[in-house]
């Protein structure tokens, strides 16, 4: 039985987005059940399904894993592919998606994650430029090291995956992460993979309120490309 994962908008949902593009990536069966955001805070729905009331969560059989990163060491232990083989780029990998899954709480406030919208941001906060400049560092380190053209090396892995949100905030808002990043962000978004999350998002017709408020605090929308 193939697992069963389970998602939000993909719009907003920049933690379903990590899994799902691994696991569609790595071409590691999954069902794909996508539980729509009602409101700002889902958390009585989603509690039927995920012991948090949150997103992502995988259904393997009886057992229920949840989390992103819960979810990538737990595929991690029974597929091949998740993180780099060799033994330096996969220490590299694995710190750079715990800072990534722990830390850019400012990168997360101020330029909310939605595929289908470019936007002119606000002026960046003192926290904001700093996680820009921690990114940029942090992904040019990455490339230089194991020789691209993703993150940990040649082949796809799930610091790419952890990181795959950004790269649509890269493009939403217009950020500046340097000539490597800039090329890392390039390569993703135009994997089929993420393209695939993209139509889907440019699909999606519901609109939830609290977090196109979020998104207009954000800066002003100068296009959106999402179904009216």
């Amino acid at each position: 039985m193939p697992y069963t994962l389970i998602t939000a908008n993909r719009n907003y949902s920049s933690w379903s987005l990590r899994p799902w593009l691994l696991m569609t990536v790595l071409g590691i069966p999954f069902e794909d059940r996508l539980e729509p955001f009602a409101a700002m805070s889902n958390y009585d729905a989603f509690r039927a399904f995920s012991p948090t009331g949150q997103v992502p969560v995988l259904i393997d059989g009886e057992r229920t894993i949840w989390d992103s990163l819960g979810i990538v060491l737990y595929l991690a232990d029974r597929h091949e592919g998740v993180w780099p083989v060799a033994e330096t780029a996969r220490a590299w990998a694995m710190c750079a998606a715990a800072e990534m899954h722990s830390g850019f709480s400012a990168l997360r406030n101020d330029c909310t994650m939605n595929v289908g919208v470019r936007v002119k941001p606000k002026p960046m906060s003192d926290a904001l430029s700093r996680d820009v400049r921690r990114i940029t560092e942090l992904w040019a380190q990455g490339l230089d090291s194991f020789g691209g053209p993703f993150l940990a090396g040649s082949a796809f892995t799930a610091v790419d995956a952890f990181f795959a949100p950004v790269a649509f905030r890269v493009r939403t808002y217009g950020l500046d992460v340097g000539h490597a990043g800039a090329e890392w962000v390039h390569k993703m978004l135009t994997l089929p993979a993420m393209l695939a999350w993209e139509n889907d998002a440019l699909r999606e017709s519901w609109r939830e309120a609290g977090h196109e408020e979020e998104l207009r605090a954000c800066g002003e929308i100068t296009a959106d490309y999402r179904q009216a």
